[in-house]
């Protein structure tokens, strides 16, 4: 899915670099992803490590999580799609206040495909009420269905605002298709917690930072699909239709400093491994500062090719800051 800062073409570059810090062989270590998105770091690590730990403060992300994470076993489930895909759509929720109609001005999906939302994420909610389904089977259809809703919003990728009229992605039907998913022997936990908070509470190898690094909020952008996930009732906020949403310290430049040196002093493992880009509000040279009285520091970057606001291909550096802690 469309995701701010995603890493997934740096997973090499994150892959090669912790090999070069750890030891080419992981397979005895706990790798804590707590910043955890959309899940592909994660995700890349969930088969050749002892353990996951996957957290994310946002439910979409944790919905994501909990399934390509927590799921490690065969998931039988294909007549459920089926049945899903059948259903005629109904107005409910996403469609009264998301899709353009006579009382109803925000388009962030079209009619069509917000009725059909409505009527699939009820299904699943039923499924699982009903006892049809057991908890790893409703992550599986719900985080299905969040990636599926992202492929025909009418965004420019992120839920901070709709397109005034509909692209053509959005013109077309939904389907809703299986989120891929490793299969893995191993057990992961899946967290949907303050990272903060849940950082004293945790320990092994590994610790992966990924935080916000700039002053947008994941809870503003992607509030839509909190509330595809949560399916709650509210009334919707302003011209966007926002949900109250989780404001983090990390995107605010008084706060950025302090509450990365609390996680830094509290992480119970020998290893952190922090990615931050050079458009952050924390320079390089403060997270050095901060880091060295910590243990052994060393940083590595790599230029990373990105989008800006109006999707102009540029380039900037992604900085791998790392940390090997003393006394841990």
């Amino acid at each position: 899915m469309n995701y701010i800062g995603s890493k997934k073409k740096l997973i090499n570059f994150i892959k090669e670099t912790l090999r070069d810090v750890v030891g080419a062989n992981l397979n005895d270590t706990v790798f804590c992803d707590l910043f955890a998105g959309s899940g592909v770091v994660g995700a890349a690590f969930k088969t050749e490590v002892a353990k996951v730990i996957s957290n994310d403060v946002e439910y979409f992300s944790y919905v994501l999580n909990r399934h390509c994470i927590g799921n490690t076993t065969p998931l039988y489930a294909e007549d459920l799609f089926e049945e899903l895909n059948a259903l005629e759509g109904t107005e409910g929720f996403v469609f009264q206040h998301y899709c353009k109609h006579r009382d109803n001005t925000r388009e962030y999906f079209s009619a069509d495909n917000g009725r059909k939302i409505d009527a699939m994420r009820q299904k699943i909610g039923q499924y699982y009420d009903e006892q049809r389904i057991d908890e790893n089977c409703f992550f599986y259809l719900l985080a299905s269905l969040i990636q599926s809703c992202d492929k025909v919003a009418n965004t420019a990728s992120v839920y901070g605002a709709y397109l005034k009229t509909l692209k053509h992605q959005a013109k077309k039907p939904i389907v809703l298709e299986p989120m891929p998913y490793e299969l893995s022997v191993q057990d992961h936990c899946v967290y949907h917690q303050n990272a903060s908070e849940l950082i004293t509470r945790i320990s092994g190898d590994i610790l992966y930072l990924d935080p916000p690094y700039n002053v947008r909020q994941y809870g503003a952008d992607y509030h839509l699909l909190n509330t595809i996930a949560h399916y709650d009732t509210f009334q919707p906020q302003g011209k966007t239709g926002r949900r109250d949403y989780y404001r983090s310290v990390f995107c605010k430049k008084r706060d950025a400093a302090s509450a990365l040196e609390h996680l830094v002093q509290k992480a119970a493992f020998r290893y952190l491994v922090m990615s931050y880009n050079s458009d952050g509000i924390l320079s390089s040279n403060e997270i050095e500062t901060m880091m060295k009285p910590y243990g052994t520091y060393r940083v590595v970057a790599t230029e990373h090719k990105c989008f800006g606001r109006k999707k102009e291909e540029r380039s900037t550096i992604e900085y791998l800051h790392i940390l090997e802690k003393r006394n841990s």
